[in-house]
């Protein structure tokens, strides 16, 4: 059975802030209809709107794989394929369409569409559609993109003894999409973002590219969002940044949530190029881990939070020496707690005490109204981390990073 749905408008909630209309690719705007996607609903930082479900009276017949089927019409090609049984997942190595963003912004859920490559989770089923499940041979994939400037403090993955050296230390940009819900999330009108002119990686690359030799930097780093749900935009990403930056003072950092990064994506982007990488590690406990992420299915969660611990130790045991890592910890007591933090850093330690650990301030942001953490508290996770065997922790303050 297909499962239509509707976005309603809470009006006492709403502040008008224009986030559904700026950055929200409403895949039924121009005709003033909603298809269900739920796009507005998880951009809107005052949640005021809710996706509900509503029964469509009308139907449209569409063509999947060679195969006609009947689906309510004003839905989306993602909601038509989940509704007839084809396997729609948010998690990497399962069949089917991967769609983890839900707004458009990533470009994973592409299919071929009337003979046109369109995304699935913003484009309306029609009469007579034609949809192909596997993308024409040659694709070259597309997504979104932004932001390409230099960045004064790092990320994650970069190293502490260049941090506050000089105005930039990297060239980044940013990709729009996220698999996470965090209500604190800092980068919130890039994670919903659908709006905008999606790029190819060989675009994006030689892009950020001029930008390196605007500043004259070394180090290219690609965040977001989350940059790593596109596997093969972020893949040919970085080997088409390799090609354009030959020399060996080029570093190329990708800055992740760490929760895709099975070990053969590392080493597909260790193959390409990558040389450093920021992961951060939300939690030790599946309940802080949800909290702070904001997501509501737990066996998601749990593969997610897994896949990044298991991401980390991978890449120590096998690129230690040929690929920089460095590995984020939230802090907020309305979060987490230094306890936890503290179990943390010991099962960090156990797979390697020197690893560059970065304590980050957790302050309210998007939906959160959280209380930013004073900086005597972030010395005082600090202080924890380095008791428990750490040899390297920064941390993240009002007046900037203090340590190691």
């Amino acid at each position: 059975m297909v499962v239509s749905y509707i976005a309603i408008h809470h009006p006492e909630k709403c502040v008008q802030c224009g986030a559904c209309i700026e950055i929200v690719a409403c895949p039924g705007a121009d005709k003033g209809i909603c298809l269900g996607c739920g796009a507005c609903v998880l951009a809107c930082p005052n949640q005021a709107l809710e996706l509900v479900e509503q029964r469509r009276e009308s139907e449209v017949t569409i063509e999947v794989d060679g195969r006609l089927a009947g689906v309510p019409a004003r839905i989306t090609v993602k909601e038509a394929l989940a509704g007839l049984g084809y396997p729609v997942s948010s998690i990497p190595g399962e069949p089917g369409l991967f769609a983890p963003c839900m707004v458009g912004g990533c470009g994973s859920c592409a299919v071929e569409v009337d003979s046109e490559v369109r995304l699935a989770c913003r484009t309306e089923v029609a009469e007579g559609m034609r949809i192909r499940t596997r993308l024409p041979e040659g694709y070259i994939p597309k997504r979104l993109v932004m932001g390409f400037n230099g960045h004064p403090a790092g990320g994650v993955g970069t190293p502490w003894q260049i941090k506050g050296k000089s105005s930039f230390i990297e060239v980044v940009c940013f990709t729009a999409g996220c698999n996470f819900r965090c209500p604190q999330c800092q980068n919130w009108l890039i994670a919903y973002r659908g709006k905008g002119d999606p790029l190819t990686p060989q675009e994006a690359a030689r892009k950020l590219t001029q930008e390196r030799k605007n500043l004259k930097l070394n180090r290219m780093t690609i965040s977001g969002g989350e940059c790593t749900l596109n596997r093969p935009w972020l893949v040919q990403f970085i080997r088409e940044l390799k090609v354009l930056n030959p020399d060996p003072e080029a570093h190329f950092h990708v800055d992740t949530n760490g929760s895709l990064l099975t070990h053969d994506y590392i080493d597909e982007l260790v193959e390409a190029g990558m040389t450093d990488i920021g992961i951060d590690l939300k939690a030790l406990e599946i309940s802080t881990f949800m909290r702070i992420t904001g997501l509501t299915d737990q066996e998601q969660a749990n593969k997610y939070k897994e896949i990044a611990w298991e991401a980390v130790s991978y890449i120590i045991h096998k690129y230690s020496g040929k690929v920089f890592l460095g590995v984020g910890i939230p802090y907020n007591k309305e979060l987490n707690s230094i306890v936890e933090v503290s179990r943390i850093g010991e099962r960090l330690g156990q797979i390697d005490p020197s690893i560059q650990v970065n304590v980050l301030n957790y302050s309210p942001e998007f939906r959160s109204r959280i209380t930013p953490p004073s900086d005597k508290e972030m010395e005082a996770v600090g202080n924890a981390l380095r008791e428990v065997g750490l040899k390297t922790v920064l941390c993240q303050t009002a007046r900037g990073i203090i340590g190691p």
